[in-house]
């Protein structure tokens, strides 16, 4: 006990008792700093977060960020009425490629499908066919996708066209003149 009345002695009264007090202006105004700091981080951080990218779910929200693409066929005017009933497959890789590196090397036990769908990173394959009037819509994740497509007739016409989708809506016409390759029937 007499140790702490002989520190106290020695140590004199308390030293915070004799800190004046900031004059209620510059309180003021060192809190509106801290409030303005504040509300400053939260926006830069508000700002990041929504500048960062949508992930893809499985529900039903992950949908609402397709684009509608809408494919239409321009049939040449020599192929005439051939086959209404076309297939048009959507691919997230160009396949072509895709093929020429399964060729490149030996893979035992791997077929080129499981090849393919490695290479795909998990994005299905997308399917539609064009109805009586050459047209189809597919909702399409935003993306670079390739589109592939065969009319068959007197005269065969396949499309890989590359497209890169994004907005709302997009149209793609396949036409004679960007059709990859073009093959007679005898």
């Amino acid at each position: 006990m007499q140790t702490a009345k002989r520190i106290a002695k020695l140590c004199g009264p308390h030293p915070l008792l004799f800190v004046s007090t900031p004059e209620p202006k510059r309180n003021w105004l060192a809190l509106l700093l801290r409030v303005g700091l504040l509300v400053a981080l939260i926006g830069a951080g508000w700002r990041i977060y929504h500048r960062l990218p949508v992930e893809e779910s499985d529900t039903d929200g992950g949908q609402a960020h397709a684009t509608t693409l809408h494919v239409v066929l321009r049939r040449p005017a020599e192929v005439g009425t051939a086959n209404a009933d076309i297939g048009v497959q959507l691919y997230s890789v160009d396949t072509a490629a895709v093929w020429r590196e399964f060729q490149s090397e030996r893979r035992p036990g791997v077929r080129f499908n499981d090849f393919l769908n490695s290479r795909m990173q998990g994005r299905p394959p997308l399917a539609a066919r064009l109805d009586a009037t050459g047209q189809a819509y597919l909702a399409v994740p935003p993306g670079r996708w390739w589109i592939h497509a065969t009319l068959d007739g007197t005269e065969e016409i396949t499309w890989r066209l590359p497209v890169n989708v994004a907005g709302r809506e997009q149209t793609v016409e396949l036409t004679s003149d960007n059709a990859y390759m073009r093959a007679k029937s005898f």
